[in-house]
């Protein structure tokens, strides 16, 4: 996170102020097993009182990410912050320009969020038990190799997926 080369207090007394303002943004929309708020939630409510204290952002599109500037509309002051976006993410049932798109918007969200101290989703560490993930058992790895030999040895793929998170593409690798 960078800021511009003036004085920066006007525009950290200000987000201080808008923090101590900010009301919690309710989640609204429910998705992967959690909710959160989206974007036109999150705007509705920080827009005015952003406004108030005279706070101003905007979120561009660069090479590989996303920045980040939060401006103060009386200093000219600003903060910056650079979000890289994920590269080879594919997401089940998306094209490649429908996950960018689920990218930016996710990178949106929290950067935002992120950088004006704005709570916009339950903390799940804190309020629920620690639920342990499985390796993903994928075909390209040593554990790949082993799974196939137990199978082949007569294991059964249940037993494998008591272990792994195994997929319906690795399932029919297994049972070849």
């Amino acid at each position: 996170m960078t800021t511009t080369k003036k004085s920066t207090t006007t525009i950290y007394q200000a987000l201080a102020n808008f923090q101590q303002e900010c009301p919690v943004v309710h989640k609204g929309t429910s998705g992967y097993g959690y909710s959160y708020a989206d974007l036109p939630t999150i705007f509705s409510i920080i827009n005015p009182v952003l406004k108030k204290f005279d706070l101003g952002f905007t979120q561009l599109i660069q090479e590989g990410g996303i920045e980040t500037i939060l401006f103060h509309t009386k200093s000219d002051q600003s903060i910056t912050s650079f979000t890289p976006i994920p590269e080879n993410v594919s997401l089940k049932g998306m094209n490649e320009y429908q996950v960018l798109g689920s990218a930016i918007t996710y990178i949106r969200r929290y950067a935002l969020s992120s950088m004006l101290g704005v709570v916009t989703d339950k903390d799940t560490d804190a309020s629920t038990p620690k639920q342990i993930r499985k390796p993903v058992l994928n075909a390209a790895t040593p554990a790949f190799e082993k799974a196939l030999k137990f199978v082949r040895d007569g294991g059964s793929i249940s037993a494998i997926e008591g272990k792994y998170s195994v997929g319906a593409e690795v399932k029919a690798l297994l049972k070849l």
